[in-house]
């Protein structure tokens, strides 16, 4: 991680902060994240009906993509926080595009770049960081997200 001083987060807009590590996506975390969100979809859960489709095989939830997120980021050596950080909090999205499916079996990792950052009041920092999200072996990303986190230091 690189911590540093809240007043001198503007320096590193436009930056690549890193790439995560390569995370694989196996039958049992989609089955799983399906059950949590009660997503059954023969496309996600059921490999012999998937094999049908243009896929050809079972693929992982968008939104699955989406919740490793915070994980990805954890792994990313670059990695910019503010010092003094008390906590960070999820802000939302202001773009999320997903460009290709996750094969089970798969690997990604996300690749981060910081956007924008501003003081809204005093000691809390919100930040856009884009996070492309790769497909080993793969041309096209599996997601493309702009996603906004308030830091409170």
């Amino acid at each position: 991680m690189n911590i540093v001083e809240p007043t001198e987060l503007h320096r590193y807009v436009g930056q690549d902060l890193g790439a995560s590590e390569w995370f694989q996506i196996d039958q049992d975390r989609i089955n799983a994240f399906a059950d949590a969100t009660l997503d059954h979809q023969f496309i996600h859960v059921n490999p012999e009906q998937a094999k049908a489709t243009p896929f050809g095989t079972t693929i992982a939830h968008g939104y699955l993509t989406v919740s490793l997120l915070p994980y990805l980021q954890s792994t990313i050596d670059g990695f910019l926080l503010p010092k003094g950080l008390k906590m960070g909090m999820n802000y939302g999205f202001d773009k999320l595009r997903f460009m290709a499916p996750v094969k089970v079996g798969k690997r990604i990792r996300a690749r981060a770049k910081l956007l924008e950052a501003a003081e809204r009041k005093p000691g809390q920092w919100l930040l856009k960081l884009e996070y492309v999200i790769d497909i080993e072996g793969e041309e096209k990303p599996a997601m493309i997200a702009e996603w906004l986190v308030m830091y409170f230091v």
